[in-house]
């Protein structure tokens, strides 16, 4: 599946880090993850650390899917407002979901921490009203947070301007938010399962599988067979080919980036995301070496030789209405590219089993605009279900809530 047009900034700006294995023979482990990005590192280190046998195969370069072109914004406001999926799953279910994207985020701190050299840094998140009507709808939204104990404030459209310089009639601005890069990130997480004795191997594609009460048999393309208690299918959008029923949209996301902007000119951009409440929205965040990174336009197409083509435009119209509201600002874009991501219907991931497979086939399905965050809150909770422990989340993350 071809994820990404043009030149994603992570794969450039880090080349390969590290030429994992391609795997040569049959093996056997508690649980193997199928997927080499950000959503499968994160889950196969929660899984190694806490004394699973894993192993991760991954059918391109480790990190060469969607992660080398995720702009990496961690937030944990979900692109569905609170007051909306309070209104299809209740106001507590609702509230559950956004705080376990906010406690996420310094579980994201520390374990960056710990791997170290991954331009992690804690932001603050700017949501503003693109137009006057949005208002009304933003305010029942930071009101509903504010009753759960959200770091917020309300900013009319004079404090947007004083403290941001940019025209806007109303905004919410949240202290919780960061930034990371998520392809070293995934590589020095999988280093780090492979030092604890997991096995990591890329240019690996899985062919068939199939299960048993108490099993589960792969086989890859190459004719290699892996036994295992559990399947963790964590490929993103290449997971919907072992469903048969979509469960989300497939789209295509654009972004540019500058070369490195001085700080000056920069200016709360420096240490404020910001993106709009218009769908589908702009956003825009900063990384550590000071360049300016922006992404949006989505669209529908889903045609790789399509999504080629309109790159370089798509770059164009961002660059233009990021001028829009910061005129002074130098953007000329340094490298573009687009990628693959999908929508579900209701904003919210999807882990666990599909009744389609068994207990023993689990999914993550981190998508959205919180992939990264997503991700993080899916490892603990497919190792609560493997290790067959409660997690509060296991309902409304799971295929039930389609049902």
């Amino acid at each position: 599946m071809d994820l990404k047009s043009g030149y994603p900034y992570w794969a450039v700006k880090n080349g390969l880090m590290h030429a994992f294995p391609q795997m040569d023979a049959d093996l056997a482990c508690d649980v193997v993850v199928v997927g080499g990005g950000i959503t499968g590192a994160l889950i196969a280190h929660e899984l190694t650390v806490h004394g699973h046998a894993v192993a991760v195969v991954e059918q391109r370069d480790i990190g060469w899917g969607s992660t080398a072109a995720s702009t990496a914004l961690l937030q944990y406001e979900i692109d569905t407002h609170m007051v909306d999926l309070a209104k299809r799953y209740g106001e507590d279910q609702a509230a559950l979901a956004y705080l376990a994207c906010a406690e996420a985020i310094p579980m994201l701190q520390g374990l960056a921490r710990k791997v170290g050299d991954v331009d992690f840094a804690r932001m603050q998140s700017l949501y503003y009203a693109s137009r006057r009507r949005d208002a009304g709808a933003m305010r029942d939204e930071f009101e509903m947070r504010a009753r759960h104990g959200f770091d917020m404030a309300w900013l009319e459209r004079a404090d947007v301007k004083e403290r941001f310089g940019i025209a806007a009639p109303a905004a919410i601005l949240s202290a919780l938010a960061a930034r990371i890069d998520p392809y070293r990130m995934a590589y020095r997480l999988l280093a780090g399962v492979a030092r604890r004795g997991g096995g990591v191997y890329d240019r690996t594609c899985i062919d068939t599988f199939e299960t048993t009460s108490r099993r589960v048999h792969l086989r890859t393309t190459s004719g290699f067979a892996i036994r295992a208690g559990h399947v963790v299918f964590a490929a993103g959008y290449a997971n919907q080919r072992w469903l048969r029923k979509r469960v989300a949209k497939n789209r295509s996301s654009y972004a540019f980036i500058t070369d490195p902007i001085e700080p000056e000119a920069l200016g709360p951009l420096a240490d404020t995301m910001m993106w709009e409440s218009a769908r589908p929205y702009l956003y825009l965040r900063s990384t550590g070496d000071g360049r300016l990174l922006v992404g949006g336009e989505d669209d529908a197409v889903d045609v790789p030789a399509r999504r080629d083509r309109r790159v370089e435009k798509k770059a164009r119209t961002l660059v233009k209405k990021v001028g829009t509201l910061f005129p002074e600002l130098p953007l000329q874009p340094a490298f573009s590219w687009a990628g693959t991501f999908a929508e579900t219907e209701d904003g919210l991931p999807f882990f666990g089993p599909h009744a389609q497979h068994g207990p023993r086939v689990h999914f993550a399905m981190a998508y959205g605009g919180n992939g990264i965050t997503y991700s993080m809150i899916g490892a603990g909770l497919l190792r609560a279900l493997i290790e067959r422990r409660k997690h509060p989340l296991s309902t409304l993350f799971s295929f039930q809530r389609m049902d």
